[in-house]
């Protein structure tokens, strides 16, 4: 009798127990469910698989901060990113800086540099699931992207069916001189636009040489007013509508904030 007695006792306890986890279970499910519905729209960023400057063994990458810092800001005011790459899969990146707080943090985080070794394809991203796009910079910005007609088709759907957001950083821009609307004018014709000017580049070096163009001298020469701070790693960006772009890495968080503000104000 005391055995079947403790055997009832045991099995209610037991019972107690899987109600308990499951309970917990349809909590976790739901507060997930409520997460997924909570989460704003996504922000496609756009990167290199570039490893060199051309076909030279100059190492070129993507700049560790112009990922970072706007990645920061972003994730905080709650919008999914997304990585895109011409060829998907891992991509270089440089110019770390781990005395940098927010760069040491994502360094050493697991998951965001999950997202880095696993960058989407171009065939797998679907264009309305974004309400912006963000194109960062470093040298490899140079290669692969500019060119790559199936990442600009992307953009300009973002752009023009989705009412979106078009930015850019310091080398980034180099993404932004092909795009051409529907109607057949280049993005940034008739706007301000910024990215790192040739100021600042020393032509006579042998990465110079390797770019396929010169970011201010083909946007000027297509119809865009390029704006630059003549003084440099000033913070300079600018918003001209729903196109964003910032000179070098110190204005990344400042680009990244002009996206939210542009979103918030649904900036035509």
């Amino acid at each position: 009798m005391k055995n079947t007695f403790l055997f009832i006792y045991l099995l209610a306890v037991v019972i107690g127990c899987n109600s308990k986890v499951a309970k917990e279970e349809k909590s976790s499910d739901t507060e997930e469910v409520q997460n997924i519905t909570l989460q704003k729209d996504s922000i496609l960023f756009i990167v290199s698989n570039q490893h060199t400057y051309g076909d030279t063994d100059i190492n070129a990458s993507n700049h560790f901060a112009e990922i970072v810092l706007a990645f920061d800001v972003l994730k905080k005011e709650g919008y999914g990113i997304d990585f895109l790459s011409p060829e998907g899969g891992a991509i270089p990146i440089g110019y770390l800086n781990t005395s940098d707080s927010i760069q040491k943090k994502y360094l050493y985080d697991f998951e965001f540099m999950k997202l880095l070794k696993h960058t989407k394809k171009p065939n797998e991203i679907e264009a309305s699931d974004y309400v912006a796009v963000y194109y960062g910079g470093g040298g490899a910005a140079m290669f692969g992207v500019p060119e790559n007609e199936a990442i600009q088709k992307i953009t300009l759907e973002i752009y023009e069916k989705n009412n979106g957001i078009v930015s850019a950083i310091c080398h980034g821009t180099a993404g932004l001189v092909n795009l051409k609307t529907s109607d057949g004018k280049f993005i940034y014709e008739g706007k301000k636009v910024n990215g790192f000017p040739d100021s600042f580049e020393n032509m006579d070096a042998a990465y110079y040489k390797q770019f396929p163009f010169s970011i201010e001298q083909m946007i000027k020469k297509r119809g865009g007013d390029f704006m630059y701070s003549k003084e440099g790693w000033d913070n300079y960006s600018i918003a001209d509508s729903r196109l964003i772009t910032g000179q070098d890495p110190t204005a990344t968080a400042s680009v990244a904030k002009k996206i939210v503000n542009a979103l918030k104000n649904n900036v035509k």
